[in-house]
């Protein structure tokens, strides 16, 4: 067990491995984001438009930062914002859809 004796030099918010990820810091803070926008906005029936997108554009992301992690702060915050999109997309849907009723 020599990993458990290593100490670590800097303790990063975003990393545990000690190295930069910008790509996979970046999706988690845009698929967090459109979780929370997806979220709020599905509880305004008016909103249907602006919460499926966002719920759908934040799944998305939030799938291809999954399949990109490296870390499992990355993983957890990405799986925080997958839920809340993924709410927020299907209140969407179920107040109108992605198009509004015009398909």
């Amino acid at each position: 067990m020599a990993q458990a004796m290593r100490r670590q030099s800097s303790v990063s918010l975003f990393a545990t491995d000690g190295k930069p990820h910008p790509l996979q810091d970046t999706l988690m803070a845009v698929t967090l984001v459109l979780g929370a926008v997806a979220f709020v906005s599905a509880m305004f029936y008016n909103l249907h438009l602006l919460s499926s997108w966002a719920g759908l554009v934040g799944i998305i992301t939030g799938a291809y930062g999954q399949f990109i992690s490296a870390t499992t702060r990355e993983r957890f915050v990405l799986i925080i914002g997958l839920g809340a999109s993924a709410v927020g997309f299907y209140l969407g849907m179920a107040h109108g859809g992605l198009f509004g009723g015009i398909i």
